[in-house]
């Protein structure tokens, strides 16, 4: 989608930590931790749910009652007067969303809509189907986590295995895959310098509730991996003859996060002078079976196109990065430089709880401009199938 004079104030976008799966927030509902944190957001910057005119939510992991999901979840941050769509687009989640939130804005159907992405992988639902007509009446099963990740129906392989399809038709490296996990750890224990100051720019805590005891306030991410080139050395590759280890690719995890969208006029006067990201362009793309690392760059150059402008134009990167060879490709394909995208870390190093995130790389993106002073950055990555989304974003109105 090209510029439609929409923008979000930088200020009124959030995420909440990431955890890895079966962690901290691992018996939460996704639903509940939307709102635990949505509601925590909007108090602390003082802004009344009242405002709101749709509520776009998306996930990408069954929860109870995700029947009522949209409607619920408006109604219990207070803004029990609309509700708005579902969306479940895989790990391109949150870029679609945001593409939907952006075209009712655009439309004049709506002045302020709110994007909420949330998902668990943890515990993931276990569903039963009924066969009356197999032997036995034998009903068929599927684990919506696992079996997701381990094949996709059209190209029959797992999620890895593209990544190693990839690396091998590309000459991609082991040792090429070791030196930019290190880069994007290195990068993301910059945003913990300064106690976090960079994190607490856009983080809030969730608030686990215990039996007999206060809440578990969750305020940092859990599970991160320490990560060294040593460290990467010692691990056997996930595929006896592949390049990919359990260093070089993301891990299930469980989040939120959330981002009003609006007019760029209205996006001014709610930044309170702390900035606001106007989106430029959007764009999407599907690639050949069993590829899905390849699936950014394509969306990348749909969203420059529709941006109207090139590679050359774009100040930071960001990337949704399951694993490292998504990072490699989208270097060789535009000679971008590793080392200005991900500035403050990615999915790669603080994991991928799939429907938020990114929203959060998105929310990283805008701040990473805020420090430089401005400019164009572009949001770009994969999801299952093949797929890709991008956002280009311009940060100005500081």
């Amino acid at each position: 989608m090209r510029d439609s004079g929409t923008a979000i104030p930088i200020r009124l976008a959030w995420s909440s930590p990431f955890v890895r799966w079966q962690g901290a927030l691992g018996d939460v509902s996704s639903l509940d931790l939307a709102i635990d944190v949505t509601q925590r957001a909007l108090k602390a910057l003082d802004f009344p749910a009242i405002e709101v005119d749709t509520v776009t939510l998306g996930w990408t992991v069954p929860q109870p009652e995700i029947f009522y999901g949209a409607p619920t979840v408006s109604a219990r941050i207070g803004a029990e007067h609309t509700t708005g769509p579902m969306v479940s687009q895989a790990c391109a989640t949150a870029a679609v969303a945001l593409e939907l939130a952006q075209l009712r804005v655009a439309s004049g159907l709506d002045q302020l809509g709110l994007v909420l992405t949330t998902d668990r992988t943890s515990n993931g639902p276990v569903l039963t189907y009924p066969r009356p007509s197999a032997p036995g009446g034998a009903p068929l099963t599927e684990n919506w986590v696992l079996d997701s990740f381990a094949r996709d129906p059209v190209g029959n392989l797992a999620m890895v295995d593209t990544a190693e399809a990839v690396a091998t038709e590309r000459g991609i490296t082991r040792e090429e895959l070791d030196d930019v996990t290190v880069m994007r750890y290195e990068q993301y224990t910059s945003s913990l310098a300064d106690d976090r100051d960079f994190q607490r720019r856009y983080m809030v805590p969730a608030h686990v509730p215990r039996r007999r005891q206060d809440p578990l306030v969750v305020d940092s991410d859990q599970g991160v991996t320490p990560t060294t080139t040593g460290g990467l050395a010692q691990l056997v590759p996930v595929s006896p003859t592949g390049v990919v280890t359990h260093g070089t690719q993301t891990h299930p995890a469980d989040g939120t996060a959330g981002m009003v969208v609006t007019t760029l006029d209205r996006a001014r006067a709610l930044a309170n002078g702390q900035g606001v990201a106007h989106i430029l362009g959007t764009g999407r793309s599907r690639v050949r079976a069993a590829r899905m690392p390849e699936a950014p760059v394509p969306a990348a150059k749909a969203a420059l196109k529709a941006a109207n402008l090139s590679i050359a134009d774009i100040d930071v990167v960001t990337t949704h990065n399951p694993f490292a060879v998504n990072d490699i490709v989208f270097h060789h394909e535009f000679a971008f430089p590793l080392e200005r995208m991900n500035p403050r870390g990615s999915s790669l190093i603080y994991g991928h709880p799939q429907g938020p995130t990114g929203a959060r790389l998105m929310i990283e993106l805008m701040h990473c401009l805020v420090e430089r002073g401005g400019g164009i950055g572009l949001f770009t990555g994969c999801a299952a199938g093949d797929t890709g989304a991008a956002v280009v974003l311009r940060v100005d109105d500081r």
